[in-house]
């Protein structure tokens, strides 16, 4: 494909870690016009909104990362709010790409969308096969149905669309909002905070549970490949398949931050959480031979990034409660 076809570029999403990440390696795609979104300039919710604004930008690509996720607390509380606005916000996108002959689209699905009953690794086909885990079910639902939208609007329409899965992202610019962050930005948070203290700092379950996670800049750089070299009908699982366990992960933070792990306390009467979710990124590979950065590498930057910009720019780093949109 021409490195022109899609020069202008729309990226939904753009204050949070997948969006930010995007923009920060930017530069290395000087051959396309970014355009970068937050909720400020659009409601994707409303698609008469997000349609005049598709119309007025005039992008030959979106790429639509925003979304409403969070950690188990976010789901947990809020999942009607989740389903409808995921799904408000997907179909607001798709809508305007087709009513503006957008060149083309990607969508963003996620692996926490499979069923918590599954055979593992998980692989693409086996998104619908199941319920979803209860904590999540709002979010999962909203995203599984992107999968048969993708589906439909390229019959249909003929729309040049296609889905990718990421697993856990971790990165600069996460959302360390204790209420609602994931697992590694709330542990970094902390962790860090309690640098200069001896109080014990309890974990949840017994630190064996195994999670997968991908750095933002490695997930930006698929994205854009995604653009370039992907147009099939067949979403994608395009997470790392690198295991950890919660310990392993809390332990490689504690020696980063230099905090003596002694004080780490796994309270084992609080849950597990899922044992395992493993993923089958093998299509992807097959397509693309991507290498993705070693988890503790990826850990090592992001915890500079927090650190210093904690001391230097407090302000920057997103310690608010979560908005429903970023």
């Amino acid at each position: 494909m021409s490195d022109t076809m899609y020069k202008k570029i729309l990226v939904t999403g753009s204050s949070a870690v997948l969006g930010t990440a995007i923009r920060s390696i930017s530069s290395e795609y000087p051959q396309h016009e970014f355009i970068f979104v937050t909720s400020a300039n659009c409601d994707l919710r409303d698609m008469p909104e997000t349609l005049q604004y598709v119309k007025k930008c005039k992008p030959d690509a979106i790429m639509h990362l925003a979304a409403v996720s969070g950690g188990i607390g976010l789901s947990m509380k809020h999942p009607a709010t989740m389903l409808r606005d995921n799904i408000l916000m997907a179909f607001s996108i798709m809508e305007a790409a087709r009513s503006c002959c957008v060149k083309k689209t990607i969508m963003t699905l996620t692996a926490g969308m499979y069923p918590a009953k599954s055979l593992l690794p998980l692989k693409e086909e086996f998104i619908h096969d199941g319920y979803p885990h209860e904590s999540n079910y709002g979010s999962s639902f909203a995203k599984r149905l992107i999968d048969p939208a993708i589906r439909a609007y390229r019959e249909e329409y003929g729309l040049n669309v296609v889905g990718l899965i990421p697993g856990g992202i971790y990165g600069e610019n996460d959302n360390f909002n204790y209420e609602d962050a994931t697992m590694v930005p709330s542990l970094i948070r902390r962790f860090y905070e309690s640098k200069n203290n001896n109080e014990k700092i309890v974990i949840w379950g017994d630190g064996t549970p195994l999670r997968e996670y991908s750095y933002s800049k490695d997930l930006a750089r698929i994205f854009m490949w995604a653009l370039e070299n992907y147009g099939d009908v067949q979403v994608l699982n395009i997470g790392s398949t690198e295991e950890n366990s919660v310990r392993d992960i809390a332990f490689m933070i504690a020696d980063i931050i230099n905090i003596d792990k002694a004080r780490i306390v796994f309270d084992k009467s609080k849950p597990l959480g899922i044992f395992r979710k493993n993923t089958d990124n093998s299509r992807f590979i097959a397509l693309s031979g991507f290498k993705y950065t070693p988890f503790r590498e990826g850990l090592e930057q992001t915890i500079q990034w927090f650190a210093r910009t904690c001391q230097d720019q407090p302000d920057a780093i997103r310690f608010y409660r979560k908005s429903n949109r970023d």
